[in-house]
């Protein structure tokens, strides 16, 4: 295996329009692939799977891991090489260590707002209120706070997202106030967009103050919240996977799993124990 294959691939990642995140994740697993490998051959492929067993990786994570380098098996035209994944039971609840509830939201944009953190507040509200993906928040324009939609291309599907009213009130409101007077709402100090990193990096720095667990902070809750929020209304499940974009509703699926407190709440009320 050549070090010119995995540059290649990750090109061949780039040009389908992957997200840097995803990009870079690939080629992270790859590169971990390559130097386990070594001097095998490509047919012994399948004992990385037994190794990162071996190392304690979680299978969940495992599995992600295989995903990227089966990706790329396939971009060498080694299909034949392809790694079976392991068989995971799909959990019928979510860690409640991850489990952002609303109340907890209300506190973390309380602290953002007690802070000064204007930006940061309405950057959690518009993912939260939209169910965009972090990667999405650049088609959050001062156009599309005008039209009340906006219109998202991620890996070559067009879904069409509606903003709230209210919501685009203050996002014209904070554009006026920044002087944006079009592109890009959500930019950094000296005009450029703000990456997912520096996100990730505010949303964590205000979880003391807010009184939230740092495990339950990142912008993908906020995603997962909305999407809870969301099918508690209108119960529409196939609704819900085009706002968010999913192809499967399997997919959405996982978002709509509750929390294991929830859970055993729910298993009280069956009433099946004497």
């Amino acid at each position: 295996m050549r070090i010119d294959d995995i540059l290649n691939f990750t090109s061949y990642l780039e040009s389908e329009g992957r997200s840097k995140g995803t990009v870079e994740k690939y080629r992270r697993d790859v590169r971990a692939f390559a130097a386990w490998l070594d001097d095998l051959e490509l047919e012994e492929a399948s004992g990385w799977r037994e190794y990162l067993l071996e190392q304690g990786y979680a299978p969940v994570t495992i599995n992600s891991m295989l995903s990227a380098v089966n990706r790329f098996l396939r971009f060498l035209g080694r299909e034949d090489c392809k790694i079976k994944f392991l068989r995971v039971q799909r959990k019928a609840f979510r860690e409640e260590n991850k489990e952002l509830t609303k109340a907890e939201y209300q506190r973390l944009l309380d602290a953002a707002r007690e802070t000064g953190q204007e930006r940061l507040e309405l950057l959690m509200e518009t993912i939260c209120a939209t169910g965009i993906r972090v990667s999405e928040v650049r088609y959050i324009t001062v156009e599309a706070a005008n039209r009340t939609a906006t219109d998202i291309n991620l890996k070559g599907k067009i879904r069409s997202i509606l903003l709230p009213n209210k919501l685009r009130r203050k996002l014209l409101k904070y554009a006026k106030k920044n002087k944006i007077a079009s592109g890009e709402i959500f930019l950094t100090g000296s005009g450029k967009p703000i990456s997912r990193g520096q996100i990730w990096r505010e949303m964590k720095a205000i979880c003391k103050k807010a009184g939230v667990e740092e495990s339950k902070v990142f912008p993908h809750n906020l995603r997962h919240l909305f999407a809870t929020t969301f099918y508690k209304v209108c119960k529409d499940i196939v609704k819900l996977a085009d706002v968010l974009g999913h192809s499967s509703i399997n997919t959405t699926r996982i978002y709509l799993m509750t929390s294991g407190a929830e859970h055993a709440r729910q298993l009280e009320k069956l009433g099946l124990v004497t």
